[in-house]
């Protein structure tokens, strides 16, 4: 299973091969916490020129531009029509009117999760990304996790539950818990179960912010699966996993030590008519899932393939979100 992971890379590797020449003019927009390190990994890559990085703190621009030799800017209008490829990691507020200038200038955008504050916004963008054919991604980062890439999608889940657990960080405080962590369990469910949501069922409370700290959800699917979410930014602890129950087998993900564990009924018996349990246990090496998602952002960018978070799955995440918000909303007035 560990070769999943390497198929993302050996295909960009390839065309590295049957394109050796063909450089894309990249930037970086935001060069805040995750900006920084979005112009790192740009800068690594044979076939992309990092040309420039933009921040409204022109020192902050200034100290990541020298680290790389580009331009440091505090607009991004110049580039416009100047770039062929941008990751766009400033506030979520900004997501829309950035994607949007950049898109009908004709760049590739990759634009950091969730993909914008109103699903009107990210219809607008899927369809401008799709009438300009250009690649939309949204940074969804854990789907580039390894233990989420080993992952096989052989059966359906009937039940998942998924804990996300966080100290508090006043880094991200502008958004509920629900738009800053459940989001990622959110998008890696949908994706995995593949069906319609039948109900949600919310609860949650602010603590030590405005917005919702912790939160559970519960998600009724219309393939009958359900999936209980916890999230949570006020806890002692750092915690990261995700449990599948399956027909035939368990499965547990652990995005933060990227280990992958698999029971599975076998052919012998513990006890008559009992199957015995096969546990088969992965730990993924130390990978680098944000390199991992900027090559596939630019290895889309070259083929022509849908990106693995496109768009429309960004929206998928965001609308569920957007719904769960309400229901925590509504719940806490209720009170």
């Amino acid at each position: 299973m560990i070769t999943v992971i390497f198929v993302a890379t050996a295909s960009y590797l390839q065309n590295q091969l049957l394109n050796p020449m063909k450089k894309l003019k990249c930037a970086v927009i935001g060069t805040g916490y995750l900006g920084k390190f979005h112009a790192e990994k740009y800068a690594a890559l044979l076939d992309c020129e990092l040309v420039a990085v933009v921040d409204i703190d022109a020192v902050a621009a200034q100290t990541v531009a020298n680290k790389y030799g580009v331009a440091a800017l505090t607009s991004y209008q110049s580039l416009l029509g100047n770039v062929d490829a941008v990751s766009i990691v400033v506030p979520t507020t900004l997501h829309y009117r950035v994607a949007k200038d950049f898109l009908n200038a004709g760049a590739h955008v990759l634009v950091e999760k969730p993909i914008t504050v109103t699903v009107a916004e990210a219809d607008e963008l899927i369809a401008l990304a799709q009438a300009k054919q250009r690649v939309l991604q949204v940074g969804h980062l854990e789907r580039f996790n390894p233990a989420v890439l080993g992952l096989d999608r052989e059966e359906k889940p009937l039940f998942i539950e998924a804990h996300r657990l966080a100290p508090f960080n006043p880094r991200a405080n502008d958004v509920s818990v629900v738009l800053d962590l459940m989001i990622h369990d959110i998008d890696i469910i949908l994706a995995l179960v593949d069906s319609d949501i039948e109900r949600i069922d919310a609860s949650g409370t602010p603590v030590l912010t405005q917005g919702t700290d912790i939160a559970n959800v519960r998600l009724l699917f219309k393939n009958g699966c359900v999936a209980n979410v916890t999230a949570s930014r006020i806890s002692m602890k750092l915690e990261r996993k995700m449990r599948l129950f399956r027909p035939s087998s368990y499965v547990s993900v652990d995005f933060q030590n990227r280990v992958l564990t698999q029971h599975r009924t076998g052919s012998k018996e513990m006890f008559p008519g009992i199957p015995e349990i096969e546990t088969e246990e992965t730990v993924f090496g130390s990978g680098d899932a944000l390199l991992a998602e900027i090559q596939h952002f630019v290895n889309c960018i070259h083929t022509g393939e849908n990106p693995l978070v496109s768009g429309t799955a960004g929206r998928r995440a965001l609308a569920t979100a957007i719904k769960i918000g309400e229901l925590l909303h509504k719940n806490r007035h209720k009170q």
